[in-house]
């Protein structure tokens, strides 16, 4: 195991980049910092080998940040038959949630019925469906499914339309904070000695006798280059797997087929209550939320096929009426544009089955797929957040039968605290941003200067501050859309507290802070609706 000085929950930026100049050939270097790539670190680190980990930008600034915040078994893949997917999902779902318990919690959902339209059938069929759902989690179950009526529908959730409302049908999943659970995920492997580097590209791969051995890194802040070798180097870059692949000569790689989402973020007076909202089928097929979430709500997800892969996704004007509109149909108070506070979008690296057609990504695999290719190089994409551990697991396990790592130890992740999870969770993920996302690193936060200096939305200056020193913060950005998640909850909110974060990360790097006009672009375009 690698020893980094000091306490490697700092992320200390300056300890591992000296670090990886003066160590020799790792067991292992992973390529993406996202919810899979740091699953695969944590999980080979705690087998004991020696691990580094790289991402060209901020952990999680991909896919990883923008889910639908959801830790499910995946009832729509309980309706299109696929029970072995659900239930590997119901059982990392509890792995999650026990993991990190301020950051991932049960939510109960309602799936309403209405007596318009010929749809008096929902409530007995999708009923049936989710006790089945219940029958396969079993001892991993977070609550019985239940049948509602009308007086006890419109009372759970005060924000829905009661018109022709015949009653609902109540179901648990569960619920997280993607981009906070994974910086804990960072930080957790690096407090088992591997070396997590954020804004650090791959700049090309190394061979030896024709295999993967390494690869040449480059420092984003510095431009400085510096050389790591590896037995094995894993690609768990998302939608960018192709990419990397083609690095190392693959240049007919078609790993994935980009699928974007989209979501709107409105006020909590939408939908009130502490529940959420699921409408199995659209008029389209889809599925779609109403979830709150951190003071909030989110309405989404959209499923549009896009050539171009984006870190930022353009929300198109199609995707935004669609939203809108089948809110407007179940909740009491029609959202508009002006309601919006934030849109954003992430891109879905769907896996590609060499018979799928092109653009057809709703039949396209959300499972995952490891390739070890000739070179060496092992490649995973595909798949889901909640079942980020099983992925990471599998990737190890593929690595070691390669030949390419050795470790008689099985994997240690599924009872596996993360960084600062408390024994249990003090408040729910829906309440509004504070100190209780912190959990038992809420003792180091109290410590730091600027406590009781609330910046807005429940941001203090000792969070940016613990955000560089212990979650490795290098901007703006960094703090304001995945320290804490105000980017993605109220975008203008994020604009107007852009100077005094940048004037406090300034403060704690000691030197300006390059990001800053750039971040307030940015959060113009989240809070400008297409069209």
């Amino acid at each position: 195991m690698i020893d980094v000085a000091g306490d490697a929950r700092q992320l200390s930026r300056r300890a591992v980049i000296e670090r990886l100049k003066q160590v020799g050939t790792l067991d292992m270097l992973v390529v993406g910092g996202g919810a899979t790539g740091l699953g695969v670190a944590l999980d080979a680190v705690t087998r004991g080998l020696s691990v580094a980990l790289v991402e060209r930008g901020d952990f999680a600034k991909g896919t990883s940040s923008r889910a639908t915040k959801l830790v499910h078994g995946g009832v729509r893949y309980l309706a299109q038959g696929n029970i072995a997917l659900v239930k590997e999902a119901l059982r990392e779902r509890k792995a999650v949630l026990a993991n990190a318990p301020h950051l991932a919690q049960p939510l109960p959902f309602l799936v309403p019925a209405f007596g318009l339209k010929g749809r008096l059938w929902d409530r007995p069929f999708y009923g049936t469906g989710l006790k089945m759902y219940d029958m396969l989690a079993g001892k991993a179950g977070l609550g019985s499914t239940e049948f509602l009526g009308v007086q006890q529908t419109a009372a759970l959730m005060p924000g829905l339309r009661t018109q022709d409302l015949i009653g609902a049908v109540k179901y648990w999943d569960g619920q997280f904070d993607d981009a906070r659970f994974a910086v804990s995920l960072a930080r957790t492997a690096a407090s088992f000695g591997a070396l997590v580097l954020n804004h650090c590209a791959v700049e090309a791969l190394l061979h030896r006798d024709g295999k993967v051995s390494g690869a040449t890194l480059v420092d984003a802040e510095t431009d400085a280059r510096l050389t790591v070798r590896a037995r094995c180097v894993v690609n768990a870059t998302g939608v960018w797997v192709d990419d990397l692949r083609r690095m190392d000569t693959r240049g007919d790689s078609h790993m994935v087929s980009p699928s974007q989402g989209i979501h709107l973020v409105v006020d909590r007076e939408f939908l009130p209550g502490d529940h959420a909202l699921l409408v199995p089928k659209t008029d389209d097929g889809r599925v779609m939320f109403a979830v709150p979430w951190l003071g909030k709500v989110l309405l989404g997800t959209t499923d549009t096929p896009r050539d171009a892969i984006e870190t930022e996704p353009t929300p198109l004007t199609d995707e935004v009426d669609f939203i809108l509109g089948e809110a407007a149909k179940y909740l009491a108070r029609r959202p508009t544009a002006s309601d919006v506070r934030s849109i954003w979008g992430g891109v879905r690296p769907l896996v590609r089955p060499p018979e799928a057609k092109s653009g057809d990504t709703k039949r396209i695999s959300r499972e995952h797929l490891v390739i070890v290719d000739p070179s060496g190089l092992v490649s995973v994409t595909g798949g889901k957040w909640t079942t980020y551990r099983a992925m990471a697991e599998a990737v190890v396990e593929r690595c070691i039968q390669a030949g390419l790592i050795t470790s008689s130890q099985p994997s240690q992740t599924r009872e596996l605290m993360l960084a600062g999870a408390p024994a249990r969770a003090a408040h729910r993920i829906s309440d509004p941003p504070g100190v209780h996302l912190y959990g038992s690193d809420g003792a180091v936060l109290d410590a730091l200067p600027g406590g009781q200096r609330e910046l807005g939305m429940g941001l203090t200056e000792a969070m940016v501050r613990f955000a560089v020193r212990f979650e490795a913060a290098r901007g703006v950005e960094d703090v304001l859309a995945r320290r804490a998640r105000i980017l993605f909850l109220d975008a203008r909110m994020a604009e107007a507290l852009a100077d005094d974060v940048a004037a406090i990360v300034a403060e704690e790097l000691g030197h300006a802070v390059p990001d800053l006009a750039a971040f307030k672009q940015l959060a113009r375009r989240y809070h400008t609706l297409p069209g």
